[in-house]
């Protein structure tokens, strides 16, 4: 079982020409809206990677609190302890130009309302997996960490946004997952040099915090205190990488929970990624475990650095 604390959004999507610099007004044609937040996309991805999934979080008592749950409750997502409070829903602004890049404001709304006390301590169960992200207030997800690492959950934190966290939440880390960016901020929080991302993820593994970076076409790495894996992008063209982050923790997570080592977990959350790029808007691209299984054959295993 995945439990993920975390947040839950609506998007707006605008495709446009290109994105803007400071300043700038771009023009785009239509907009769609689908649900999002890190916290769902990651249950929505592991939940079709294939785990049971519990999500814990907040929305307000609008309407697009039924936009943010339609997903997770259609593919069977637990969201019994969603809380509905009196603010509105998060909600995300996102722009895709052409190539597929992406520029998002989110308005975090009922996410920091979210509470670690939601779940009870005995839904927190040895061999477990709690996944987080930075989207609900830290302290609260320092409160959970604490509550399921004593419990012995698999624990996973994916530091996006990349905001500073205390030392002692990443020490209660079985895994922390960044981006070339957060990767940055993740080594600055323990004193190591923040250059390139393998060096940095190799100064925090050797700090006790074993790291997963995702490096978009570049692939991604694993970096652990006895073990570093490598692997390459899927091969596609992508059409918009809005969620591929989501896909690629959610699948990690998923591989991990059902007792894969880390070079099969790396290999299935880089394929479910790159599937992610391959349709619009967050949730509605992430791929089920049959597509993450079709593909897996047309990338080459991780291999050791």
């Amino acid at each position: 079982m995945i439990t993920v604390f975390g947040s839950l959004n609506v998007d707006l999507i605008l495709p446009v020409e290109r994105l803007p610099v400071a300043g700038e007004t771009v023009i785009g044609g239509g907009y769609s809206m689908a649900a999002g937040g890190k916290g769902a996309n990651q249950a929505l991805a592991a939940r079709r990677a294939g785990a049971e999934v519990r999500m814990v979080g907040a929305v307000g008592r609008d309407g697009f609190a039924e936009i943010a749950l339609a997903e997770l409750e259609t593919d069977g997502v637990d969201v019994s302890r969603v809380a509905r409070v009196d603010v509105t829903t998060g909600a995300a602004f996102i722009a895709v130009d052409g190539r597929g890049q992406n520029q998002i404001l989110v308005a975090a709304g009922a996410n920091l309302e979210a509470r670690a006390a939601q779940l009870e301590d005995t839904a927190l169960r040895a061999g477990d997996t709690l996944l987080l992200q930075m989207e609900v207030p830290a302290a609260e997800n320092g409160r959970l960490l604490a509550r399921a690492k004593s419990r012995g959950l698999r624990t996973v934190l994916n530091l996006a946004p990349a905001l500073a966290v205390d030392r002692t939440t990443l020490a209660r880390l079985d895994w922390l997952v960044v981006n070339e960016i957060e990767v940055a901020t993740a080594a600055a929080i323990v004193g190591c040099p923040a250059d390139a991302p393998e060096a940095a993820a190799r100064h925090l593994a050797l700090n006790g915090i074993a790291t997963v970076v995702t490096c978009g076409a570049k692939g991604a790495l694993a970096i652990g205190p006895d073990e570093a894996w490598r692997i390459d992008a899927l091969a596609i063209d992508p059409i918009d990488s809005t969620g591929a982050g989501d896909a690629f923790t959610g699948a990690f997570a998923t591989s991990l929970d059902r007792g894969d080592g880390v070079a099969e977990a790396l290999r299935r959350a880089s394929v479910a990624g790159g599937l992610a790029c391959l349709g619009h808007g967050a949730q509605p691209s992430l791929p089920w475990r049959s597509a993450i299984e079709a593909r897996l054959a047309t990338l080459p295993a991780a291999r050791r650095v």
